[in-house]
């Protein structure tokens, strides 16, 4: 029994083959008379003369010098715009060098500003501590609170409570809500 099936087998393989070589030949045969049609063509073209060319040598080099002359003016076109971006970069450089330094200088010099007036409200605070309560409740009283409070909390607690128990209610007041509140915009986090 297992014969029958190699024998089979090989019968069915065989069968395939036969087609598949059916099945080229029919193709060759089907573009075997277009080829040689296309090589009749090829022949007559041949025997008719020499190819026609679009354009002859002398022209072509022509064409081919002027688009060499257009490219290297292009070149050079190209070749200023660059010399050109190069001193923007440096003049832009320089420029920058000096905006550089210029803001150095200008933090120093509100450094030194801010400096002074800071003695300089130190100082006065120290003026106004110093100063008898009874005299600096008077000063106090005429300052706008704002400016008033600025002093009063940078002072020693007992100064500043000396000043506002000399001042009139309603201006200790204004004076103690202006203290209280001065940090309580300040983010928590």
């Amino acid at each position: 029994m297992s014969r029958q099936r190699k024998r089979a087998g090989h019968s069915i393989l065989f069968l395939l083959a036969l087609l598949l070589m059916a099945s080229g030949a029919l193709r060759i045969g089907t573009n075997l008379g277009q080829a040689l049609a296309a090589e009749a063509d090829t022949s007559e073209a041949e025997a008719s003369g020499p190819l026609n060319c679009p354009a002859p040598p002398a022209a072509l080099a022509e064409a081919l010098s002027q688009r060499e002359a257009t490219i290297l003016v292009q070149e050079a076109a190209l070749g200023q715009r660059l010399a050109a971006l190069a001193l923007t970069e440096q003049v832009i450089a320089a420029r920058l060098a000096e905006l550089t330094q210029a803001e150095e200088g200008l933090k120093a010099t509100l450094a030194l500003a801010d400096g002074a007036a800071e003695e300089d409200v130190s100082r006065l605070t120290e003026v106004y501590q110093r100063m008898k309560p009874k005299d600096a409740a008077l000063l106090f009283d005429a300052m706008d609170p704002q400016f008033a409070s600025g002093f009063l909390g940078r002072m020693q607690p007992d100064a500043a409570a000396a000043i506002l128990s000399g001042m009139r209610p309603d201006a200790a007041y204004a004076l103690s809500v202006l203290l209280a509140g001065r940090n309580a915009s300040v983010p928590k986090q």
